[in-house]
């Protein structure tokens, strides 16, 4: 008799979260999408945060990095976390800390006050976004109906980015900036309220936290970050450039030894043994780094070049959002009719085609002949590609390493996609720009756009590199025998 089989029979009355699945999933995909807007949220508001709170010109990047760098860099310790203490106390945990840090965000005077919100934000992230792929995995049994729970958690973290850019847009121009905080406010005390009522605590693994393997993989991913977007405005011959890549690189390459010989770490090296999970995790970095590409620097083509306000801006991306909704709610069904890996190799395909749409770009290029098609085709795209991934990626882990095999999965989107990736895609842009510009002028929209698109031309390199990945290395993934 199997353990769930034994506990079914000792406590006859069926616990919520089997009542109610559906409710379940809501409050856990709620979590998800408020964590994945503050990603995107924020962009469209920091013209207005500049001057407000006094940032530099090249300080308010760290609005974003703060947060992107502290959320990525933490996820495997908010993993590892929920696996030890449970995942219902690290999910309810980490939505109250990223609460509060929202509500100091939207209360903040001055640049760094807002710029320790946002840390404060990432670390309460990182503990509550593993939990939400690892309840969805320990609530519903391979098969369809996880299928299903895992395409409108693929869905929701795709189109959160695009959703926040919408609403971004909305709240900067008729309400403030400070409100790109405060929504959040109600949604985590709504999510922190429900959740005790209708989701059961899962099963503790006894073990330790591994903290130095956290602190060297967001130090180490942070040196390379920072070397990245220096290089794009200083050049590779920059010493602080060189340095600080060389330092990411070192500490990376010692997080990897001490993951292979901690006896509990937070990234079990055993996850990558496993040739179809090692090949969904590489794609799991260099797909999600197309979208992150895609809401950076079209949206600087919009406002900056064609001169769109914030709210036409973010609407511009509504056709990305409803492509991804509309593609996941069909994925399901061809997995089942397919299996993952045709569906995936099609998608890697639509999104190389987006990326090199867009790397067509110039300074008189029109939204619908230059930009309405690429978002669709890359939502389709992305739609199509994680779903199957995050299928492949969970499939036969051990419930043990459920919540560290999320935190790796998130990882590699968000560090390595978001941070990691658009930092590399930004050097591409700032490398170009410079080469196009008069030597001391200003920066002209030709310049501009044509770093834009090469940065896009870049891109698709990444997304070649996943659709190789997903004909070659990655096998079809057949559904689990019931048990």
């Amino acid at each position: 008799m199997s353990a769930t089989s034994a506990q079914t029979e000792q406590s006859p009355p069926l616990p919520l979260r089997r009542r109610r699945p559906n409710v379940v999933l809501a409050i856990v995909l709620l979590c998800q999408l408020m964590i994945g807007l503050d990603a995107t949220i924020v962009n469209i508001a920091l013209p207005d945060i500049r001057p407000a709170l006094h940032f530099s010109t090249t300080g308010l990047a760290w609005v974003f990095n703060a947060y992107t760098l502290a959320f990525g860099g933490l996820l495997l310790l908010g993993g590892r976390f929920g696996d030890i203490l449970g995942r219902r106390r690290a999910f309810v945990g980490g939505s109250l800390v990223f609460t509060a840090a929202s509500l100091a965000g939207g209360l903040a005077t001055d640049s760094a006050w807002l710029v320790i919100a946002r840390i404060v934000q990432g670390i309460g992230g990182a503990f509550a976004s593993p939990s939400v792929l690892a309840l969805i995995a320990t609530n519903f049994e391979e098969g369809p109906r996880r299928n299903r729970a895992l395409s409108l958690f693929s869905a929701m973290s795709s189109a959160s980015l695009a959703i926040g850019l919408i609403l971004g847009g909305i709240l900067t121009e008729y309400a403030n900036w400070r409100w790109v905080f405060f929504v959040n406010v109600p949604i985590g005390l709504a999510i922190a309220l429900l959740a005790p009522m209708f989701i059961d605590e899962t099963e503790r693994h006894p073990g330790r936290f591994d903290v130095l393997g956290a602190v060297l993989a967001t130090t180490g991913v942070g040196g390379l970050v920072y070397g990245f977007i220096r290089a794009s405005s200083n050049g590779w011959s920059d010493s602080q450039t060189i340095g600080a890549c060389a330092v990411g690189a070192v500490l990376i390459a010692i997080f990897v030894v001490n993951e292979s010989r901690a006896s509990q770490p937070i990234m079990p090296l055993r996850l990558f043994k496993e040739r179809n999970r090692a090949g969904a995790f590489v794609n799991m970095l260099l797909v999600p780094a197309t979208i992150f590409d895609i809401i950076y620097f079209v949206t600087q083509f919009l406002q900056e070049i064609r001169g769109y306000t914030p709210v036409r801006t973010g609407l511009a991306f509504l056709p990305l959002t409803i492509a991804i909704f509309a593609t996941v709610r069909t994925v399901p069904r061809l997995i089942q009719r397919f299996s993952t890996k045709p569906v995936m190799v099609v998608g890697t395909v639509l999104v190389t085609g987006a990326m090199f749409w867009l790397s067509r770009l110039h300074a008189g290029s029109g939204y619908a002949a230059a930009v309405l098609g690429p978002l669709l085709l890359a939502g389709i795209g992305v739609g199509l590609s994680t779903v199957p991934l995050t299928i492949t990626i969970l499939s036969g882990v051990d419930k043990k390493d459920s919540g560290a095999a999320s935190g790796v999965l998130q990882t590699m989107q968000w560090i390595g996609g978001g941070a990691l990736g658009l930092a590399v895609l930004v050097t591409v842009f700032g490398t170009a720009v410079r080469g196009s510009s008069p030597a001391g002028g200003a920066l002209t929209p030709t310049a501009q756009t044509h770093g834009i698109a090469t940065a896009f031309a870049a891109g698709t390199g990444f997304t070649a590199l996943a659709f190789l990945i997903s004909l070659v290395v990655i096998r079809t993934v057949r559904p689990a025998p019931r048990r």
